[in-house]
């Protein structure tokens, strides 16, 4: 009895799957790649309520990326005691910071508090140093929108640094006014704003373990990045 055209083509089916590398049958869709650049002060930098630099809430925000199944190209350009006029100077003269934006898909920024802590700390004219660090805020998010248009920027709003110190009266409507400004910023820049208030405030004695210092805690930096999470993550699939 002769073999049958169609059985021939099964069985040559089979042969050809049976001869192909066991890992080529198990791979399974190739991770999508992305670009993140985290720009900011010392609490994008990592540092630490103890002294010591470790992750930041980028860090964490990476790892979030790659449990997501993404592959993450990501650079972090923050640095401890940096001011809004020091990004300023990042993203208009630095190349490396420059053409990283250009290759974004996702961008976090926190920028402005040193500007304000440093002038709340010597009784300085609040009023004028929050509306100056919103128009160097507003100046960094228009440059990177002409850097890279698509890029999704996610800016975060500052938690309370400074919980134990006596005149939270006085503080607490500074922060809120300060945050309302940098909310206002991003809105009108077409970006998202972060807050990290509330979340922080739940757990001072965590978060904020050093009454001397003003860096979160590693579970500080998780619960920041899991408020930058909730954002990201409703707009991945936009």
């Amino acid at each position: 009895m002769g073999i049958s055209k169609k059985f021939k083509s099964l069985l040559l089916v089979g042969v050809l799957v049976a001869s192909l590398p066991v890992t080529t049958l198990a791979k399974g869709p190739e991770k999508k790649v992305i670009d993140y650049v985290a720009l900011g002060d010392s609490l994008a930098a990592g540092a630490t309520p103890f002294g010591k630099k470790d992750f930041g809430y980028p860090d964490y925000l990476a790892k979030r990326f790659e449990q997501s199944q993404y592959t993450v190209d990501f650079d972090n350009f923050a640095v401890g005691g940096y001011k809004s006029g020091d990004v300023v100077n990042q993203v208009l003269t630095n190349p490396d910071v420059i053409a990283s934006i250009k290759e974004a898909e996702y961008l976090t920024i926190d920028i402005g508090g040193n500007d304000l802590l440093s002038v709340v700390l010597t009784k300085g004219d609040v009023p004028a140093a929050i509306g100056t660090t919103a128009a160097k805020i507003d100046f960094i998010l228009k440059t990177i929108d002409s850097l890279n248009p698509n890029a999704k920027v996610y800016v975060m709003g500052y938690f309370n640094v400074l919980p134990y110190m006596p005149g939270q009266e006085v503080l607490l409507p500074i922060l809120d006014t300060f945050n309302g400004a940098i909310e206002h910023t991003a809105i009108v820049n077409g970006d998202t704003f972060v807050p990290t208030a509330k979340i922080i405030a739940k757990d001072y004695p965590t978060y904020l373990p050093n009454p001397a210092d003003i860096h979160l805690s590693l579970e500080g930096y998780q619960a920041v990045a899991k408020e930058f999470w909730k954002y990201i993550d409703k707009s991945k699939n936009n």
